[in-house]
């Protein structure tokens, strides 16, 4: 049975069914948070649940489609009819397709997007006014490096992760003065789970990511603890490794020289 309580701080996340979103779960559930467990993922969402509470915090499973505005509005309701409140949303859900711009299917396109981005974009349009009459909150959006790297074959993560950037800045514009922080994530390549999910054009593609993914030293709690220290210090962006600040920095003073050099790092392939 789920505990109603008020005082608890509450936590809402996104993909939380496995990888990074299970990982910041836990951390929280150590803090003694509540949790919305959001993910299409049941069963994942049951297990994440479990661990909270064995950890010490509590909360309540939601399935999510996020690419479904009414659902993230009805999470929305029922995440404040529940508990009251929502101290931090965090938009984490995503997925990643590869090919080239004209050869990676437009359905693949829309997947991303709606998923990447509108996903977010639906959850601030449900959290952000409730937030604000609360007086109090943080979001954070999970993006990539590669909103800044956009590396060549990834046209649909890059656009989207890009839009989650910009969607981040406008709203830390927009909430500058308040009491509602927002934080976006932009790490680089970690052992995650996503690979499995992720839709290839070639073999080569998916061979390559799962080399990168695979041969990272970066864990998801790596990163979960590096966003939430940044989150509840009030820090706009979480990015992570070094090689990931070093393309951060070289795109945001250098952005024409910084192109260059990506795609010499990157290698030439053939489309």
């Amino acid at each position: 049975m789920v505990k109603s309580s008020r005082a608890s701080k509450v936590a809402v996340i996104t993909g939380a069914a496995s990888g990074l979103g299970r990982a910041l779960a836990c951390n929280l559930a150590r803090q003694g948070w509540t949790i919305a467990v959001a993910d299409i993922n049941e069963t994942g969402s049951e297990e994440t649940l479990r661990q909270v509470r064995a950890l010490g915090g509590d909360g309540a499973c939601f399935r999510v489609d996020v690419t479904n505005a009414q659902v993230i509005e009805d999470l929305a309701e029922d995440v404040y009819t529940l508990w009251g409140r929502c101290d931090m949303l965090i938009n984490n859900a995503g997925v990643a397709s590869t090919g080239a711009i004209g050869k990676v299917p437009l359905e693949d396109w829309r997947w991303c997007i709606d998923i990447d981005l509108m996903g977010p974009i639906y959850g601030c349009h449900a959290f952000v006014p409730r937030m604000q009459r609360q007086g109090f909150g943080h979001i954070i959006n999970v993006a990539s490096i590669a909103g800044y790297a956009m590396g060549r074959r990834m046209g649909p993560y890059n656009v989207a992760k890009s839009g989650v950037i910009a969607l981040s800045e406008t709203l830390r514009a927009e909430l500058e003065g308040t009491n509602i922080g927002v934080t976006v994530v932009c790490p680089g390549f970690f052992l995650t789970g996503i690979a499995n999910t992720m839709r290839f054009t070639d073999k080569r593609e998916q061979d390559a990511t799962r080399k990168l993914t695979g041969g990272s030293n970066m864990t998801v709690e790596d990163v979960a603890a590096a966003v939430l220290k940044t989150a509840q210090r009030g820090g706009g962006y979480v990015v992570m490794p070094r090689y990931a600040q070093m393309i951060f920095w070289a795109r945001r003073l250098f952005p024409a020289g910084a192109t260059a050099l990506l795609s010499r790092i990157s290698g030439r392939r053939k489309s």
